[in-house]
């Protein structure tokens, strides 16, 4: 039977499985959403969603330099245990997770999880959007519909989870860490990054100096 990307995406938001592993459990299924859910949880695939509420105190910094040495990514991600983060399926997805900051180009993702976004901000982008909505002669209710539409590029744009990974741009970081938490068996959580690119946002340059006046205070 035919399985739309909206099952599939729904499923994976409730259980944190993987795309192609609810994709399958859904035909298993016969497109029934909670047996969907119990084919996962047989499998032992619906098993994320359980640890989110679960303290991720320990992990580790990564940093990935690209090729050239112009970008500079550091981030925190962390798990429950010491012994996880020293797992080369951890130390994985910290590099994959510093790749896709560097090569993305995220210097907008001001926010980690779409939880962050301050509701004023919120509100201002939906009044944008229905106005914008409004100038084309759509109807109040086709207006709040297209916000909210719009507001899903925001998040995928100013939020790091909601960004396409990089890599594979049919997950999104978020969904990553998902399947990354199904195969670890622990709570994982991108808690900070940074992104250095060679001349962003330097001081303006003072002006020079004369002889002798090394570490004066310029007036």
């Amino acid at each position: 039977m035919s399985i739309s990307a909206e099952q599939v995406r729904e499923l994976r938001e409730k259980t944190g499985a993987g795309m192609m592993d609810c994709k399958s459990a859904l035909v298993e299924a016969k497109g029934d959403p909670e047996l969907a859910v119990e084919v996962l949880r047989k499998k032992g695939l619906a098993s994320a969603a359980r640890k989110a509420g679960r303290a991720a105190n320990e992990g580790v910094v990564g940093a990935y330099i690209h090729p050239g040495a112009k970008v500079g990514v550091l981030v925190e991600v962390n798990c429950e245990t010491d012994f996880v983060a020293k797992t080369p399926e951890f130390q994985a997805l910290v590099k994959d997770v510093a790749m896709h900051v560097a090569a993305a180009s995220p210097a907008a993702a001001l926010y980690i999880t779409k939880e962050e976004v301050p509701a004023a901000a919120i509100e201002k982008e939906k009044e944008i959007y229905k106005a914008q909505a409004a100038a084309q002669g759509k109807p109040a209710n086709v207006q709040e519909k297209i916000a909210e539409g719009k507001l899903k590029e925001y998040y995928a744009t100013f939020c790091l989870l909601e960004q396409p990974f990089v890599k594979d741009p049919k997950l999104s970081v978020g969904q990553l860490v998902q399947e990354k938490i199904a195969i670890i068996k622990e709570n994982i959580v991108i808690r900070r990054f940074a992104r250095f690119r060679v001349g962003d946002e330097l001081p303006a340059a003072a002006p020079p100096q004369e002889p002798g006046t090394v570490g004066a205070r310029v007036e």
